[in-house]
């Protein structure tokens, strides 16, 4: 069995193997690295000459000078376009590398089950998608050439004063090695790798808790409250300052004997340097090599300083494609492989028996137990409406006619063909979901609309609007069916989201339809309006509704009352109501509330 990549070659590997790219980056890199090498050995060259005629400079040969100096530039011009190439490629391979990378996350989480976003919070998932996968470009853009570079760079120089002079190479080398071991010591090994974990998972954590903060703004406004007192995100600002704080003093002192040894090729070359010229003081070409270690050494200590960076940031990019490959391994919804299509479009639910899968602080995982043996038919062309007390399995029930998530035990059918053998993109364009809470994207009124049925005409879209009573509000707008939704646009009641949901329905023309308390937020003189629309809608169609206000579905031509999971009660309106059981208890308490009023001294029925 192949042993699965991680960090960068698994990197390449999701995003599509750009590898010809980076090839050519990298070969141009390191081909830039040597040409800015070519000035230095000039001014060798050329100070060699001025050493060789220091008692009469004047007889120096200047031609030569010349030359070296003409193949200086050339090198150094050289040396700017190659490392201008080599940025180009790599910027191409990272902006690829990105879109591959959140197209295939965009794609694969559009195919997992709900289940994976309610154990899953926003947080993470959008820190995934944007930190995670813009630090691989970041990496792939500017760094990969720079550590191709850094590495030509070292080589080609420790090659070169390894042909001068070994003995001060190795006075060279020494403290580049003791640095790099302290700083090994703190950059590798499962501490350090925890502690990285650790900093990703804070991140998250703010993450998430900053979307809650910002969500429950109005709930923070109104209580008088601040941020210190909304705990979850106050916590985690905290835990994550503490532990950047312990980290940074943890560090600093490798790090300042780092920087200290890199700093200090000069004390241990000038001394063994001087030495040997002591025994040797009319050597010409040993002192020579002296200037050019005394020139050059210093300098590959800067590009050594870089190779800290990118050892923090390979592991940095390890821990993010880990996290990319943890979201690419979560099992999408199975798709059958000779997929059926429905002739009708009745709904069956036999022997149905669901339970959630809840994650908790250990780490474990609990089981809830939403519906047991659940059966009925909800026929075409008939309403079937669900009610029952909160947590009773109503919206269960309702999600799970899409595949939103997969039953453990029965099954359910559309038209006699199991949920499961029709394939995704089908079973989608034959639900029609208008949930409680509306959902609209940023962007125009006319477009969110237009989500219902992507290739329909303006008159098609207007028509809906008409429909679902939202034609003469969207009218009023600034812009219009122009108008932008959200942040920097218009921002719509409660009510006139869901009417505009309720038109994306109708647009979109499915022969099943799922409303959840599609009317909860019209008021009163526009509910009959959208009632009226709404039959229309429903003619031979397959409706499951889910009413809170029971007074809604008094027509409809079953009514499943759910209790705890369990179906307890199923029937008519006035054969429920004449059986005295939970649906009549509800009724009761329904009908008394409608007669509630407020006035001075309280709530009386």
């Amino acid at each position: 069995m192949d042993k699965k990549k991680t960090g960068i070659p698994r990197l390449l590997e999701i995003a599509g193997e750009k590898r010809g790219l980076l090839i050519v980056s990298g070969t141009l890199s390191s081909i830039s690295a040597v040409c800015m090498l070519i000035p230095y050995i000039s001014v060798y060259f050329i100070l060699a000459e001025l050493l060789k005629n220091a008692s009469n400079p004047s007889l120096a040969n200047g031609a030569l000078m010349i030359h070296w100096g003409t193949i200086a530039l050339i090198g150094l011009i050289s040396g700017i376009i190659t490392m201008y190439l080599s940025g180009l490629s790599s910027h191409i391979a990272a902006y690829r590398i990105l879109y591959g990378l959140r197209i295939k996350l965009s794609t694969h989480i559009g195919k997992l089950p709900l289940g994976y976003f309610t154990q899953t919070s926003t947080g993470t998932i959008k820190k995934t998608m944007e930190q995670n996968v813009e630090k691989i470009e970041n990496f792939v853009a500017h760094q990969l050439p720079d550590l191709v570079n850094v590495l030509a760079t070292v080589i080609v120089m420790i090659i070169a004063m390894i042909y001068l002079n070994p003995l001060l190479t190795i006075a060279c080398i020494i403290p580049l090695v003791l640095g790099y071991s302290v700083q090994a010591s703190m950059r590798t090994g499962e501490k350090a790798k925890e502690n990285l974990k650790y900093y990703h998972d804070s991140l998250e954590r703010i993450n998430a808790s900053t979307v809650q903060y910002v969500r429950g703004m109005p709930v923070i406004k109104v209580f008088g409250q601040t941020v210190h007192s909304f705990r979850k995100f106050y916590e985690d600002m905290i835990s994550y300052r503490d532990y950047c704080v312990k980290y940074s003093d943890q560090f600093q002192n490798s790090y300042i004997i780092f920087k200290v040894m890199l700093g200090s090729t000069m004390t241990f070359i000038l001394p063994i340097g001087v030495y040997l010229l002591s025994r040797e003081p009319e050597n010409i070409a040993f002192a020579l090599t002296l200037l050019f270690f005394l020139i050059m050494a210093p300098g590959i200590s800067v590009p050594m300083y870089k190779f800290t960076n990118f050892a923090a940031t390979i592991a940095d990019i390890s821990e993010g494609v880990e996290r990319i490959d943890k979201i690419l391994s979560e099992k999408p919804i199975q798709e059958i492989k000779n997929p059926q299509v429905p002739k009708r479009f009745d709904i069956e639910f036999n022997n149905v028996s669901f339970s959630y899968d809840l994650a908790d602080t250990s780490s474990t995982s609990t089981r809830k137990e939403a519906l047991s043996n659940i059966n009925f038919k909800s026929k075409q062309g008939k309403v079937t409406a669900l009610v029952g007390p909160s947590g009773s399995g109503k919206s269960t029930i309702a999600n799970l006619i899409p595949r939103f998530w997969d039953v453990e035990e029965g099954g359910i059918f559309i038209g006699g063909v199991n949920i499961r053998s029709i394939k995704t993109e089908d079973l989608m364009n034959i639900v029609s979901f208008v949930f409680q809470d509306s959902f609209l994207f940023y962007d125009t009124i006319y477009e969110n609309i237009l989500v219902g049925k992507p290739n329909a005409t303006p008159e098609e879209v207007y028509a809906a609007a008409r429909a679902a009573q939202c034609h003469e509000f969207i009218e009023k707008l600034p812009q219009g069916y122009d108008t932008l939704i959200g942040e920097g646009g218009t921002y719509l009641s409660g009510g006139e989201e869901q009417r505009v949901s309720v038109a994306r329905a109708i647009l979109k023309n499915s022969p099943i339809l799922v409303f959840d308390e599609a009317t909860a937020f019209a008021d009163p003189e526009n509910e009959y309006q959208m009632q009226l629309a709404l039959k229309e809608l429903m003619q031979n169609k397959t409706v499951i509704v889910i009413a809170h206000r029971l007074s809604s579905i008094q027509d409809s031509d079953q009514i499943i009352v759910l209790d705890e999971g369990h179906i307890v009660e199923k029937g008519t309106h006035e054969k429920l109501r004449a059986a005295n059981g939970l649906y009549r208890k509800m009724w009761d308490a329904y009908t008394d509330a409608g007669e509630w009023k407020i006035q001075k001294g309280g709530i009386i029925a």
